[in-house]
C-alpha cells in the first residue's frame, strides 16, 4: 500500500482552534468483516486492532467527568469488539446519546442476530454506511452480495421501529463518490435515495449524510496507484471554501483509537496525527480528564481540504 502521509504533510489549510466539546468519537477497533475501496481505516477482516474492557472503562469515565452529550461509536466494525454491549449500555445508563456507525452486513453475521434488537432497546441513533441506491455500484466498491444484505438489514431496523415516525429511533445513511470526485448535493441525493429505496424495497430511513473521499489509506493508495492523487488534492484545493471553517468536525469531537490516544478527528487517527496538549505529541484519553480543550491548536494538513471542499463533509454529512 502507498504511503500518503508524505504527500500531505505540507500543507496551506488554514490554521484553527478548538470549540466546546460535544462528541467523543471512539474507534472500538479496525476489525470489519468488509473490505471496501473507500475505506480511510483500511479495516478489514485480518486487521487485529480491538479495544480492550480497561480502555472502554477510561472512555466511561471521561464521559461521566466532561458531561459530553454524545458517544459516536465507529470502527471497523464497532459491533465486533466484545465490549461493544457494555460501552453501548453503560453510556446510555449515563444519559449519553449514543451513535453507532454500522456496516449493517455485520448484523446477519453469526452471533449477531439480536444486535439490531439491542441498538433498538438502547435507542442508538443508527448512522449506516450505503454508498448508494444501486445494487451494482454498491457491490462494486463494497462487495458481492453486499447490497442485498444491506437491504435486509435495513428492513429489520425499520421493523423494528427505526425511522418509523414519532419512534424517536433514528436511522441514517451515509454516501461515498465511487472515485475522486466531490459528493452531489445532499437534499437532492436524500430526496432520490428515499424515492428509489422507498419505492423498490419499502425501505425508510431519517438523513442521508454525504461524506468525501479522503486521499488516506486504501483510497488514497489507490489513487496514487492510477495516478490520480494530485489531481483529486486539486479538486479539494480549487473548492475549499472559507465558511465551511466553523463548523468543521473537529472544533467540537475528539477521536479516540482502540489504545485510549487522542486526536482531533478521525482521519488524524489514521494518519497518526495525535492531538497535541500541553506541550506533549501523544496524549491519552485520561490525560485529558478535568481538562478544557477549547482554544487548543488542531492538527492540520493537506488531507483537511477534504472537508472545506464544496458543501463541505463531516461524519454528520454535508457542512452548508
Amino acid at each position: 500500500m502507498h504511503a500518503t502521509f508524505p504527500l500531505l504533510q505540507h500543507t496551506t489549510f488554514p490554521a484553527i482552534d478548538r470549540r466546546r466539546l460535544d462528541i467523543l468519537q471512539v474507534n472500538l477497533g479496525y476489525k470489519c468483516n468488509q473490505t471496501c475501496l473507500h475505506c480511510h481505516v483500511n479495516a478489514g477482516p485480518t486487521r487485529k486492532e480491538m479495544m480492550q474492557r480497561e480502555t472502554v472503562d477510561l472512555v466511561l469515565r471521561f464521559l461521566r467527568a466532561a458531561g459530553i452529550g454524545t458517544l459516536d461509536v465507529t470502527g471497523g466494525a464497532p459491533e465486533l469488539n466484545e465490549h461493544f454491549r457494555y460501552l453501548v449500555s453503560e453510556a446510555r445508563a449515563l444519559d449519553v446519546h449514543v451513535i453507532d456507525r454500522c456496516n449493517l452486513t455485520v448484523l446477519e453475521l453469526p452471533g449477531q442476530e439480536d444486535t439490531a434488537a439491542f441498538l433498538a432497546a438502547q435507542r442508538v441513533e443508527v448512522t449506516a454506511s450505503l454508498p448508494c441506491y444501486l445494487e451494482d455500484n454498491v457491490n462494486r466498491q463494497r462487495g458481492d452480495g453486499v447490497f442485498q444484505s444491506s437491504i435486509r438489514m435495513l428492513r429489520k431496523l425499520n421493523e423494528l421501529g427505526y425511522a418509523r415516525p414519532g419512534s424517536g429511533l433514528v436511522l441514517n445513511l451515509v454516501y461515498n463518490p465511487q472515485g475522486p470526485t466531490l459528493p452531489p448535493g445532499q437534499a437532492r441525493l436524500e430526496q432520490d435515495y428515499k424515492k428509489f429505496l422507498g419505492e423498490q424495497h419499502g425501505i425508510r430511513f431519517d438523513r442521508l449524510f454525504t461524506l468525501a473521499n479522503m486521499p488516506i489509506q486504501r483510497f488514497g493508495s489507490t489513487l496514487v496507484s492510477k495516478g490520480q492523487f494530485g489531481p483529486y488534492m486539486r479538486l479539494l484545493k480549487d473548492s475549499h471554501r472559507d465558511e465551511n471553517l466553523e463548523t468543521v468536525m473537529c472544533r467540537s469531537l475528539l477521536s479516540v483509537d482502540w489504545q485510549g490516544a487522542v486526536y482531533d478527528c478521525d482521519f488524524n487517527q489514521m494518519l497518526h496525527l495525535p492531538l497535541r496538549f500541553g506541550g506533549r505529541s501523544r496524549v491519552n484519553l485520561a490525560e485529558l480528564i478535568g481538562q478544557d480543550l477549547e482554544g487548543n491548536p488542531i492538527v492540520v494538513a493537506e488531507h483537511c481540504f477534504g472537508c472545506t471542499a464544496g458543501q463541505g463533509s463531516s461524519c454528520g454529512g454535508a457542512l452548508g
